[in-house]
């Protein structure tokens, strides 16, 4: 992933993150796709196909690839994967009036249960950082906001390697110290 993609068509932010509702066919409509042929899995059978994808979002000018398996509908599903990944650490959304949770997504006791696996965990990796950015890195502001706990956010943003970075970008900015990684 590349890091703070140029926005050549000077999208707004929280439109660009948007595309985080679009199904896969749409958010391949805006990419350039590049299927070549890279070094990887498969021992006598590598370089045979051309298997690994590059995906270049031209809306955002993010460039992500996938590369890890010998099958280029595997590694596409990766890409797409990555480029919401990406759209989530990378644009910053303004904040709402109250935290707009996607349904799969439950909330009990101030605490939040997301698989990484949901289709909808990306929204929240956005939402948690957006909260944070907004709050200049208060950890506890932007838990409050979320109505989650601090050790909640922790221990989410400890889960996900490149949203804790993220994280720990933002609270640097604000002055904090970075949170700990597991």
């Amino acid at each position: 992933m590349k890091r703070n993609p140029p926005n050549s068509d000077h999208i707004p932010p929280d439109e660009l993150r948007k595309r985080l509702d679009f199904s896969d066919q749409e958010l391949l409509a805006e990419c350039d796709v590049d299927l070549y042929k890279a070094s990887g899995p498969g021992g006598q059978h590598r370089n045979k196909v051309t298997s690994a994808v590059r995906l270049h979002h031209r809306p955002s000018g993010v460039l992500v690839i996938g590369t890890e398996s010998r099958s280029q509908h595997e590694n596409k599903a990766r890409a797409l994967r990555r480029l919401r990944e990406a759209l989530a650490l990378t644009f910053r959304a303004p904040l709402s009036a109250a935290p707009c949770w996607p349904e799969t997504v439950h909330i009990r006791d101030r605490r939040l249960h997301v698989n990484p696996k949901n289709p909808a965990y990306f929204h929240v990796v956005a939402l948690v950082l957006d909260a944070l950015a907004a709050k200049d890195g208060r950890l506890r502001a932007a838990a409050d906001w979320l109505g989650l706990s601090s050790s909640t956010i922790v221990r989410f943003l400890q889960e996900n390697r490149a949203a804790l970075t993220e994280a720990n970008r933002i609270r640097r900015h604000g002055g904090f110290g970075p949170l700990k990684s597991k």
